[in-house]
């Protein structure tokens, strides 16, 4: 597998697969909606976006953080 998360010269690719999949899995229970549905609402997120730039360290807070700030994001976007 190609690295596609790297942090200080490692290759934290797993980790943020994994860290993905809890975030998402999160949001699906807390909206009861299924989760290929709120994945791809997630990965069109700037929370999402946010995440992918591993050097602003967003990857290394807890997935539940991390559903809070796009849940966050999400009523903002609502609101407006």
């Amino acid at each position: 597998m190609q690295a596609k998360y790297i942090y200080n010269g490692e290759d934290i690719t797993i980790d943020m697969m994994f860290k993905i999949e809890h975030i998402v899995n999160i949001l699906a229970e807390y909206e009861k909606r299924d989760f290929d549905s709120i994945f791809h609402e997630f990965a069109s997120s700037e929370t999402y976006k946010k995440l992918q730039q591993t050097n602003n360290i967003l990857w290394a807070e807890s997935s539940e953080f991390i559903a809070d700030e796009y849940i966050r994001e999400k009523s903002n976007f609502q609101q407006t």
